[in-house]
């Protein structure tokens, strides 16, 4: 549960710290990308996730969708669905027909998916690498790296794009030689949301098995 949360780099909080180490024209860049999805109520996105092993010769692609509205997210990924009301989460897994209830705890997660649009404004430097295309449109490429150096993920790039400031893929690189890469395929801003978009409805889940793990 926590190592596909941690996969999923997809938000929003926490304040900017500015200091002599970070570069200025990333930091521009970023703060004009973070404000664009902090201005939304929600959003949804579709996106395929690539992970990468070059000594495992491992390379493996998966899509899936996420919507997220300020602390609170839905996650559908290979089977499993994890909803995140901002207090308690549900890991539903598909295949065995079960839900993992637990107590949400973003402390514990390396990478959140509320937090990926602000993660550099609290324990990460930042650098400007450069100018490239993606799908023919201009970007920018910005390198975070962790100042815990016990972190398991060592680097993320975010692509950003030079037109409307959206986040048009990012790359997690971890210290176990795995990289994650994950391309927004389709994005919706301010998606219709209800009660229930954040929280798991048994009655639509037959049969399912429930553990609570509170």
């Amino acid at each position: 549960m926590k190592k596909v949360l941690a996969l999923l780099a997809l938000s929003v909080t926490m304040a900017h710290a500015a200091s002599a180490q970070q570069d200025p024209k990333a930091g521009k860049i970023l703060d004009q990308m973070s404000a664009k999805y902090q201005a939304m109520k929600a959003f949804k996105a579709n996106f395929t996730q690539t992970l990468e092993n070059d000594a495992a010769k491992v390379k493996e692609n998966l899509t899936g969708d996420i919507t997220v509205s300020g602390q609170k997210f839905r996650i559908k990924l290979n089977g499993q669905e994890i909803i995140n009301n901002g207090q308690t989460m549900w890991t539903y897994m598909k295949a065995e027909n079960e839900v993992n209830i637990s107590d949400f705890d973003p402390d514990e997660q390396e990478v959140s998916p509320t937090q990926i649009f602000t993660l550099y404004k609290k324990g990460y430097k930042y650098t400007y690498v450069q100018e490239t295309k993606e799908a023919g449109e201009a970007c920018d490429v910005i390198e975070l790296s962790p100042e815990n150096k016990d972190n398991p993920v060592f680097k993320v790039r975010l692509t950003v794009s030079k037109v409307d400031k959206s986040v048009k893929s990012w790359k997690m690189f971890k210290k176990n030689g795995n990289r994650y890469t994950y391309t927004i395929r389709k994005f919706q801003p301010n998606p219709p949301i209800d009660a229930t978009t954040f929280n798991f409805d048994k009655t639509k889940y037959k049969g399912v098995k429930v553990i609570d793990l509170r």
